[in-house]
């Protein structure tokens, strides 16, 4: 794995650092303090913006569970916490040998508290709001961030404001942000329309934005790439040749990134051992898919996008720059797929006893495919990212599943309707 300069982790700690923590563009270099000014973007090119640390640890620093796990890989010791992370590493055999892998092992983020991975990304994003010192913050969502900023930002006593797309949310994330005491916006227009109306907010200091585009929230995400390689290593006795994941705002392709480049810088990784990255897209919202397909050199926006695996259905990811070098530098590749494969694949998860939303299941359904390709050979080992719990989607979760059936309102009328007791 090779890494563009400005994607480089290691170095010194500039004036600008605060306890060894500093934040450097992505685009062009410049470094910034981490917390004395509110910014989401560079300053000088509006490029994205990642956190860098003096002292980058390895796996022998490491100790408890969840993410703060690896605070020494965080801007913070402890942040606020209900707790999340340490979810399970899900075998399912018949999935295994149906796709024809060496191994492939299901990462169930749904199992965090509030059913999606986004609480790994609130547990730090709400911290350094702590440390800023807002007292309101916001997000854009199809429904899992409305869900964990809810959440956290309730748990620090802090005021919530969430914009969901209006009508495209299921009932189960409204539900959430709601029951957590967040204010819901809902916006004429999809989640694009909702980012940049938050965006506006945010740079006009009136919120503190907590998408994917503040890169502190990135680094809780990271830690899903620090759970699936000691996991896997503890369990297989080595590391995944390839993680397949959902792609929305590209934030957990972007995050997994990182976390391998600092592994790599640390020593604790070698370049060899890097998983590939392989992103899953929608097909009716897959614009990082067009981008690796013809060798763009960033995203085009998608004004209309369509699917039933709501939490994917995004236009514009915001992390496209951090995710595309991450695809392309670890030698993966994106693939899209329709929502009748990804159905398909949200029951085939489900008869292993892994209940995800639809979007989940977008990774399975990309690895099936990228199997019939010829792309994933028989003898890799596969980590697939499930990122939210089925009961978020209940109408989704009930479409796929069986239909109820009618009977009688007797013990007899029941056999009967069975056909048991009879010879």
């Amino acid at each position: 794995m090779t890494t563009e300069s400005h994607f480089d982790v290691s170095g010194e700690a500039p004036p600008s650092a605060t306890n060894g923590v500093w934040l450097s563009c992505v685009a062009c270099g410049t470094e910034f303090a981490p917390f004395e000014t509110v910014r989401y973007v560079c300053d000088d090119c509006d490029g994205l913006l990642e956190v860098r640390y003096d002292d980058l640890p390895g796996w022998d620093d490491y100790e408890g569970d969840g993410v703060w796990r690896y605070a020494h890989s965080l801007p913070f010791e402890e942040g606020v916490s209900l707790p999340e992370g340490a979810t399970p590493l899900h075998e399912v055999p018949q999935l295994e040998n149906e796709l024809g892998v060496d191994r492939l092992r299901v990462k169930h983020e749904g199992l965090n508290p509030t059913g999606s991975f986004k609480d790994r990304g609130m547990t730090v994003g709400v911290r350094v709001a702590q440390e800023m010192g807002v007292d309101r913050l916001a997000c854009a969502s199809t429904g899992n961030t409305s869900a964990a900023l809810a959440a956290y930002g309730s748990r620090a006593g802090l005021e919530t404001l969430v914009l969901l797309p209006q009508g495209n949310v299921a009932a189960g994330k409204i539900a959430q942000a709601s029951l957590h005491g967040a204010r819901i916006l809902e916006v004429e227009g999809n989640f694009d329309t909702c980012l940049d109306i938050v965006g506006d907010l945010a740079d006009s200091g009136e919120v503190y934005l907590l998408n994917s585009l503040n890169p502190f929230r990135l680094e809780g995400q990271k830690t899903i790439g620090f759970e699936i390689l000691e996991q896997f290593r503890d369990e297989e006795g080595t590391y995944p040749d390839r993680i397949v994941l959902p792609v929305g705002n590209a934030g957990n392709t972007a995050a997994l990134y990182k976390c391998f480049r600092e592994l790599v810088a640390s020593g604790a990784l070698s370049e060899r051992d890097v998983p590939k990255l392989t992103g899953v897209q929608a097909a009716g919202a897959a614009p990082m898919v067009e981008a690796v397909e013809e060798d763009l050199e960033e995203t085009r926006r998608w004004d209309d996008v369509e699917t039933r695996a709501t939490a994917i259905r995004i236009g514009n990811p915001v992390n496209a720059p951090k995710a595309l070098p991450g695809i392309r530098e670890t030698g993966g590749t994106a693939i899209a797929v329709s929502d009748e494969e990804i159905q398909s694949a949200q029951r085939e998860l489900a008869a292993e006893g892994v209940g995800v939303e639809p979007a989940s299941a977008a990774s399975i359904a990309g690895l099936r495919l990228l199997r019939e390709n010829g792309v994933v050979t028989a003898d890799e080992r596969v980590v697939c990212l499930t990122t939210g719990h089925l009961l978020k989607d209940p109408d989704a979760a009930f479409t796929a599943g069986a239909d109820p059936e009618d009977v009688p309102g007797t013990t007899e009328g029941v056999r009967e309707y069975l056909g048991l007791g009879h010879e």
